[in-house]
């Protein structure tokens, strides 16, 4: 098939029709062994959640959620969903899900605050998948292997795609674990951004973790919600947190590709550390929040997979708009129609 890379002729409808084609099989390929590996039970989602809950996620505390009143609902407001880490929790807990055991999910999300760029859009497609562990689970040896059978399935269905499609793997055997913490001291006069790409360049697959921690120099890697992932809790290296972000190296567009970002969840203790750290002690009156500090949600640990991200990677396309439907300036799509990139 035609990809980004090795072609700017415009594509034909015979192209294109081959790209629908393989969006489809990629995202069916990699949620069927996904849930396989990772023992998960596909499950239905909301689009929308009513407003005041504390279900809705911050992602990284500033985005504004899709908001609008519901008139049945006495005017009630409700918010699109930014992405389901909150949702998630408390829905192992209304299915009785056992420990060992989680959800998938299609999440469909819309964030206006996005910047428009090759990776981003207003519109967000991701696979939301939650698992209940049990509390002693909560380890980096145990975050360390959840990531690996994550990257097997990635790398299955890379093999998948080359069988059906003649798109060579270019993923290495294995993925690399490193601490943000480790990164800043390896290139300290860099940015994050740059110690990712840099890191990304070097192993092909890296899970960066500790992302929304303070690092030694005072400020944090990236910015992460106190109210999902755990990045405060002192873990075995040494170093603090239970979480991290997914990145490749991207050779069509040289540079890292972030395509997932999950964690081990806070447990009661460092929900009420985190929350304190990021100045929002109020948050503890929520729903949500209630019944995490109450002991009534179980221990999990979860994450979001971009499927457009995931899909763009293995059908190595330059742009997200190649494999999704999105509202894009009129002057992008000019300048990309110019390139014989072909937004849908």
């Amino acid at each position: 098939m035609k990809t980004s890379s090795t072609s700017t002729a415009w594509p034909t409808a015979a192209d294109l029709l081959e790209t629908e084609e393989a969006i489809t099989f990629v995202k069916e390929t990699f949620s069927k062994v996904l849930a396989q590996q990772l023992h998960l039970v596909k499950v239905s989602a909301p689009l929308v959640v009513l407003d005041g809950t504390g279900i809705n996620d911050d992602l990284n505390g500033i985005e504004r959620p899709v908001g609008f009143p519901i008139k049945a609902l006495d005017e009630q407001r409700a918010v699109v969903v930014h992405s389901l880490a909150k949702w998630k929790r408390l829905r192992l807990s209304e299915l009785g899900i056992p420990a060992g055991k989680g959800l998938l999910t299609d999440m469909r999300a819309l964030r206006p605050d996005e910047d428009y760029s090759a990776i981003h859009s207003i519109y967000v497609d991701q696979w939301d998948w939650e698992k209940h562990i049990l509390p002693e689970q909560r380890t980096i040896p145990f975050l360390k292997a959840t990531v690996e059978t994550i990257y097997g399935a990635l790398k299955a269905t890379e093999e998948q795609v080359r069988k059906r499609f003649g798109i060579e793997p270019i993923l290495p055997p294995t993925i690399a674990f490193m601490h943000a913490e480790d990164l800043l001291q390896r290139y300290p006069d860099l940015t994050p951004k740059q110690r990712e790409d840099e890191a990304a360049r070097e192993f092909g697959a890296v899970f960066l973790m500790g992302i929304g921690g303070e690092l030694s120099h005072g400020e944090i890697h990236d910015g992460r919600a106190p109210d999902y992932d755990d990045w405060s809790t002192l873990n075995e290296d040494g170093h603090r947190g239970l979480n991290g972000d997914i990145l490749l190296w991207n050779p069509v567009m040289e540079t890292s590709f972030e395509i997932s970002s999950m964690g081990i969840r806070v447990d009661k203790v460092a929900l009420a550390r985190q929350l304190e750290m990021r100045g929002c002690p109020e948050r503890q009156s929520l729903h949500f929040h209630r019944m995490l500090l109450a002991d009534e949600l179980p221990q999990s640990i979860g994450g979001g997979i971009g499927q457009s991200r995931v899909t763009m990677f293995l059908l190595r396309k330059a742009h997200i708009g190649e494999v999704q439907v999105s509202i894009w300036p009129e002057a992008v799509r000019r300048e990309l129609a110019e390139g014989g990139v072909a937004l849908l």
